[in-house]
C-alpha cells in the first residue's frame, strides 16, 4: 500500500517492538484465551499474541497487507487470518487487540460495547483518549459510552516516532476492563441526546415527545444520569 493511501485511510504503523511487546503484556492474555485482533497491519503484534493465547484470529480490511499477512504467517499453526471489516464479523472472543486506524477509534468503542469479552486493549490517538475521560462541558456521546462500560485505564503513552509514517500527533494505549453490555438502540439514544447538548433536558425530552422536568444541561449530569435519560427516551 502506498504512504498517501496509508495516511488518507488514518493508518499509521507501529513499529516499536517495545511498544509492541507492552501491549502483549497489557492484555494479560492466558493459554484459554480466544484473541481477536482487528487490523492486522505488517503484523507487529501477532506472533506475539501467537504465543501467548489458545488462538488468534487476525483480521485486516487492506488486500495488500492481507496477502502479506498470509505469507509471512502461514506456519502459525494456532493463528487464523482473515480479510475484510472486522467489526463486520461475529468472531467469538475473549481478548481483543488493535492499533486502530484514528478513523475507526469511536467505531471500536461503539461495537466493544455491544460485546461479551474479558479485556480489550486498544491503541487510539491521545485527542480520543482524553475524550473518554472528559469532564463537565468537555464530554462527548463516547465519554458517556466509554464511562458507563468500560473501567478504562491508560497503559502507556505512544510518541508519533514509533510509527510509520509518523502521524501528527501522539497516541496512548488503552486497556478496556467490560461493565455493561448496551444495544445499538441505546448507543443511538445517547447519540441524539448529544446533537441538542446546548438544551435543558426539559427540552431535550420535549423534541422527543416525552416530559422530563429539569432544567440542568448534559454537562451538570453524571453518566449514570445521562443514560437513564437515554433509556426513558
Amino acid at each position: 500500500m502506498s504512504k498517501n493511501r496509508r495516511q488518507r485511510l488514518g493508518q499509521h504503523f507501529l513499529k516499536s517492538f517495545a511498544i509492541a511487546t507492552k501491549i502483549v503484556e497489557s492484555t494479560q492474555i492466558t493459554p484459554k484465551d480466544t484473541v481477536l485482533e482487528i487490523g492486522t497491519g505488517p503484523g507487529i503484534l501477532t506472533p506475539l499474541l501467537c504465543k501467548q493465547a489458545k488462538s488468534v484470529v487476525t483480521i485486516e480490511a487492506d488486500e495488500s497487507l492481507y496477502s502479506d499477512a498470509i505469507l509471512k504467517f502461514s506456519k502459525i499453526s494456532n493463528l487464523e487470518i482473515m480479510y475484510g471489516d472486522g467489526f463486520d464479523s461475529d468472531v467469538d472472543f475473549t481478548i481483543f487487540v488493535s492499533n486502530l486506524p484514528y478513523s475507526e477509534s469511536k467505531r471500536a468503542i461503539e461495537w466493544l460495547a455491544q460485546r461479551k469479552f474479558k479485556r480489550a486493549v486498544v491503541m487510539v490517538q491521545k485527542e480520543f483518549a482524553d475524550k473518554l475521560v472528559a469532564k463537565g462541558r468537555d464530554i462527548h456521546a463516547i465519554t458517556i459510552l466509554a464511562n458507563h462500560c468500560f473501567d478504562v485505564e491508560t497503559i502507556v503513552k505512544v510518541g508519533k516516532n514509533n510509527f510509520s509514517p509518523p502521524p501528527k500527533v501522539d497516541s496512548v494505549v488503552l486497556r478496556l476492563t467490560p461493565k455493561k453490555q448496551i444495544t445499538q438502540d441505546l448507543i443511538d439514544s445517547v447519540e441524539k441526546l448529544f446533537s441538542q447538548r446546548r438544551k435543558t433536558i426539559s427540552n431535550i425530552a420535549k423534541s422527543f415527545g416525552k416530559s422530563i422536568q429539569s432544567d440542568k444541561r448534559l454537562e451538570q449530569l453524571t453518566p449514570e444520569e445521562i443514560i437513564k435519560i437515554a433509556k426513558q427516551l
